[in-house]
């Protein structure tokens, strides 16, 4: 196992404010805690902190917290070691040999070297003579050598054998390539050949500047157009985008979503430095929370024909929940972002950038021009959508609005339109009120059972007495005397992860160990420490110190004989979802 000095020593040299802001772009409030959108569930108002002097973060929207192992964790899905080996890398440390628990760690860096000399390799035969028609296809694409030093685009000629025979001869394995996506097995010989042949190779580049992965865009009339590595032990194709690493640099607070990578490409050569593209994929909710860490607007400049049409529609509502404004470029006759640039120059891409249609127009307008509005069955059909689409807008001013448009659309009535969005909503309302009630109503005994075996858990009383304990002993190990004086046991605790943290922390104490949080958050799950990051959040006035952490403790033991709380644990449960409930009701009326 790593040593806890190690882990100890590691936390101290590394700055949390540092790490969450490659993720999170963070404005400091009054006083020293610094605010952003929090990457971890979509928001307009920023609720996610981070406390430079406790070296922790928490949300108090979601409720996610902790220290900044337990930040990387989460947002990179990091396996312990990892978050340990990337910290160590990060100040200098080197991380003591751990054994199987290193073995990861180490398949992942391994594994990024592999990426990083394979970007060279393809960089590479791009400038030899072997890559004479990808530099003129890049050449015709109107690409200059400035933009593809950039952003290091290679080629991958039409070889099976290339660049597999080049990384062996570095000292890569077979099994290496194909883990790493750059190789594949042969069906018919016991051998392997390289993934990515006769394509243009776009590095993807993480924000910390590793490569990731590549995407490589076809030579010919072969398909697929785009290919891209599939996902590994350091990419994944739906939580990343491509050109991000300098995309999140734009100082112009806005994102541009494109569908290829040369639109990205051409757009960043002309100035535009916001654009990103989603790898070929449809767009993610991660991808979308990904963009709202950098910027507060997207405009989504999606190929003009139909797909590209139905996958901005189907972009436009994952964008709208992180918060971020959300517009939508036409490109007329352009096909897309790279021949609008060619066709009409830099100034009238920034003017359409200007006047790009507010998303809801954009989804009317959309859904307008599939009905032929010259025949009664295509003006009733476009009813029916339009108000079904009405229907989602949760703004009654929104609904009233676009009603206007749609009665003019048609030549009916406002009144008409707006009934029939009305009628609509309350009962998609209606639905999820059911789907609730579904879901939450079980027969009461049930439910009684099941929060009879969670009432250690739920003694409500007895457990803020117990964070109390927790709380005081972090903030003042001195006070750990109290604790002896008045014979104290962790079997007191009717929490179990209270009970585990405060092991913990007389544990540090008796080896005069820090316990700072930044020191026990590490040791917990991400659950954990979110549940604790919450709890220290909590205000406690130290020069009563002893007084308090005596209250707390005679707490503790007048709430373990009062097993009657149960029963208000209980009907507390129901009356919670009588009132879930009954929000709905109203929502209805």
């Amino acid at each position: 196992m790593i040593p806890q000095s190690f882990i100890d020593d590691l936390i101290s040299r590394v700055d949390i404010v540092d790490v969450v802001s490659e993720y999170v772009r963070l404005t400091k409030r009054s006083g020293k805690e610094m605010l952003g959108l929090c990457p971890f569930h979509s928001e307009k108002t920023p609720s996610f902190y981070v406390s430079p002097d406790k070296q922790v973060y928490h949300c108090f929207g979601c409720g996610k917290g902790g220290g900044v192992i337990n930040f990387l964790m989460e947002i990179e899905n990091y396996q312990y070691i990892d978050v340990l080996a990337a910290l160590a890398k990060r100040v200098g440390m080197t991380l003591p040999d751990d054994g199987a628990t290193d073995e990861l760690a180490n398949k992942r860096q391994r594994m990024l070297h592999l990426n990083r000399d394979a970007a060279r390799h393809f960089h590479e035969m791009l400038m030899s003579p072997m890559g004479v028609t990808a530099r003129d296809y890049l050449a015709m694409r109107g690409l200059g050598k400035e933009v593809i030093t950039k952003f290091g685009i290679g080629a991958a000629p039409d070889s099976w054998y290339l660049l597999m025979d080049s990384m062996i001869k570095k000292g890569y394995t077979k099994t290496e390539l194909i883990e790493a996506g750059l190789a594949k097995n042969s069906r018919k010989e016991s051998s392997i050949y390289d993934h990515f042949r006769n394509r243009v190779m776009f590095p993807i580049i993480d924000v910390r500047s590793n490569v990731i992965g590549f995407s490589g865009r076809i030579l010919d009339d072969g398909a697929p157009k785009y290919l891209n590595s599939p996902d590994t032990l350091v990419f994944n194709k739906s939580r990343n985008l491509f050109a991000l690493n300098l995309a999140r640099k734009s100082k112009s607070g806005m994102m541009i979503l494109v569908e290829g990578n040369i639109d990205v490409v051409a757009l960043h050569q002309a100035g535009f430095d916001g654009a990103v593209a989603a790898l070929g994929t449809s767009m993610t909710a991660e991808q979308a929370r990904l963009m709202s860490q950098y910027a507060n607007k997207v405009v989504i400049a999606f190929d003009s024909d139909h797909a590209g049409k139905k996958a901005a529609l189907r972009a436009i509502p994952l964008v709208e929940k992180t918060g971020m404004e959300v517009k939508v470029v036409d490109l007329g006759v352009a096909k897309d972002p790279d021949d609008f640039l060619k066709k009409h120059g830099h100034d009238a891409f920034a003017l359409l950038l200007d006047h790009s249609e507010n998303h809801i127009s954009y989804r009317f307008l959309s859904l307008k021009s599939g009905y032929d509005l010259s025949t009664d069955e295509g003006r009733v059909a476009y009813v029916n959508a339009a108000t079904t689409l009405l229907s989602e807008l949760s703004s009654k001013p929104e609904r009233e609005i676009y009603s206007v448009r749609v009665a003019q659309d048609v030549g009916i009535s406002q009144e008409a339109v707006q009934n029939e969005a009305e009628k609509k909503y309350r009962a998609r309302i209606v639905r999820q009120r059911k789907d609730y009630e579904k879901k939450v109503t079980k027969p009461r005994e049930a439910v009684s059972k099941v929060l009879s075996k969670q009432f250690k858990e739920k003694n409500a009383d007895s457990v803020l007495a117990e964070e109390g304990v927790v709380r005081m002993l972090i903030k003042d190990p001195t006070l750990v005397n109290v604790i002896d004086e008045m014979d104290f046991t962790n079997d007191e605790f009717t929490s179990l992860f209270l009970k585990h943290v405060y092991e913990m922390i007389t544990k540090r104490i008796a080896e005069s160990k820090d316990t700072g949080e930044q020191y026990i958050l590490p040791e917990l799950d991400i659950d954990g420490a979110s549940r604790l990051t919450k709890i220290l959040s909590k205000i406690e006035v130290l020069v009563f110190g002893e007084k308090t952490l005596r209250d707390y403790i005679e707490r503790i033991r007048e709430e373990k004989s009062k097993l009657a709380k149960f029963e208000l644990d209980r009907d507390l449960f129901f009356e919670i979802r009588e009132a879930k409930l009954k929000q709905f009701r109203e929502t209805e009326k």
